[in-house]
C-alpha cells in the first residue's frame, strides 16, 4: 500500500473470500468502541459525532469478525479503507461519518486504517484509497472507490439498507429546502436553478422532478385571472392552449384529478402535433403529484386509453 492509485468511482460485486479473516478475533475481544482518542472528530480515525449511539468505529484485524462480520449480520456495515497520509479520504471519511451519525445506528460505519491493517485491505483487494464495502449477512455486496458527490453517497447507503432489510426516513435534503423554500417565495429562477442543479447530481430524484414542474406551472399561470381562464377554457372546449392553462390553475388550486380528466378529453379530440402538446403537457402535471399519486395511476390509464 506505499503508492496506491487513486481511482474513480466504481462499483463492484461479490469476489472478496473473507474466510482468511474469520475466528482472527480472540475469544475474549470485546468489540472495540469509539473514544476520544486518536485523531478529532470528523476526520479519519476519529470518534462518532452526533447522537444516535454508536455510528463509527475503529476496527483492526484482532475485531474484524466481531465488529463487521458479525454485527453485519445485524446491522449493515460500511467499511471505510483510509489512511493518514491519503489527502481524497480526508473529503469523503467526514461526510460518511456525518452520515453514519445521521443514521441514528440503521447501519454502522466502520474504519480500517489500511497501513495498521494491511491483511484486511489485502483480503478486500484494496488498490486505491479511499475504498468503500458494504458489508450485509457477513459478505461485502458493493463498493466504490475514490470521492463521490455526498447525493450519490446518500442513494448509494438508501441501497445498502435496503439489501439489510433496513427501513429507514430519508433525510431531509438541505438542497430541496433552499429549492422549495424560493419556490414558496416566488423567486422561479433561483427555485430552477436550484431544482436543476440536484437533478445534475442526482438525475432520477422525483422531489426536483416535482419541484421544477411546479416552476413551470407557476411560470405559465402568472398574471392569469383564473376565473377569466377558466370561463374561457368552458367556452372553447377545442381551444388547446385555453385547455393546458385551465388544467395548470385547477393543478394549482387543488383540483389535480378534474385537470387530468380536462386533458385526457383534449386528447381523445385531438390528432397529430396537438395530441402530442397536450399528453405532454399532462405527463408534465403528473409529475408534480408523482407516480404514487392514485389519481395519477387512474389519469394515465385513461390516458392510454384515450391514445389507443
Amino acid at each position: 500500500m506505499s503508492d496506491p492509485r487513486i481511482t474513480s468511482s466504481i462499483f463492484t460485486r461479490g469476489a472478496v473470500d473473507l474466510s482468511a479473516l474469520r475466528g482472527t478475533a480472540p475469544a475474549n475481544t470485546r468489540p472495540s468502541t469509539p473514544t476520544q482518542a486518536g485523531p478529532p472528530a470528523g476526520l479519519p480515525g476519529g470518534p462518532a459525532t452526533g447522537g444516535g449511539g454508536l455510528a463509527v468505529i475503529d476496527v483492526t484485524e484482532a475485531t474484524f469478525q466481531s465488529e463487521v462480520l458479525e454485527r453485519s449480520l445485524s446491522t449493515p456495515v460500511v467499511v471505510d479503507f483510509w489512511a493518514e497520509w491519503c489527502e481524497p479520504c480526508k473529503q469523503l471519511s467526514p461526510v460518511l461519518e456525518r452520515l453514519a451519525a445521521e443514521g441514528g445506528g440503521a447501519w454502522v460505519l466502520a474504519k480500517v486504517d489500511v497501513d495498521a491493517n494491511p491483511r484486511i485491505a489485502q483480503m478486500f483487494r484494496v488498490q486505491g484509497i479511499p475504498m468503500v464495502y458494504a458489508v450485509v449477512g457477513g459478505q461485502p455486496i458493493d463498493a466504490f472507490s475514490g470521492v463521490v458527490p455526498e447525493a450519490e453517497l446518500r442513494q448509494w447507503i438508501q441501497a445498502v439498507l435496503k439489501a439489510g432489510g433496513v427501513t429507514v426516513a430519508e433525510p431531509e435534503d438541505p438542497r430541496l429546502d433552499e429549492a422549495d423554500d424560493a419556490l414558496m417565495s416566488g423567486d422561479l429562477d433561483a427555485a430552477e436553478r436550484a431544482y436543476r442543479k440536484i437533478l445534475a447530481e442526482s438525475p432520477a430524484d422525483a422531489a426536483a422532478e416535482a419541484g421544477l414542474a411546479q416552476v413551470g406551472v407557476a411560470r405559465r399561470v402568472d398574471g392569469v385571472d383564473p376565473q377569466a381562464a377558466l370561463a374561457a377554457a368552458q367556452g372553447a372546449p377545442d381551444d388547446v392552449e385555453a385547455q393546458l392553462l385551465a388544467a395548470d390553475i385547477e393543478v394549482l388550486s387543488g383540483l389535480a384529478e378534474q385537470a387530468y380528466a380536462r386533458l385526457v378529453g383534449l386528447v381523445r379530440r385531438t390528432a397529430g402535433e396537438d395530441r402530442e402538446k397536450v399528453r405532454q403537457h399532462l405527463v408534465s402535471l403528473f409529475t408534480i403529484a408523482g407516480p404514487d399519486d392514485p389519481a395519477v395511476a387512474s389519469a394515465r390509464r385513461a390516458l392510454a386509453s384515450a391514445l389507443f
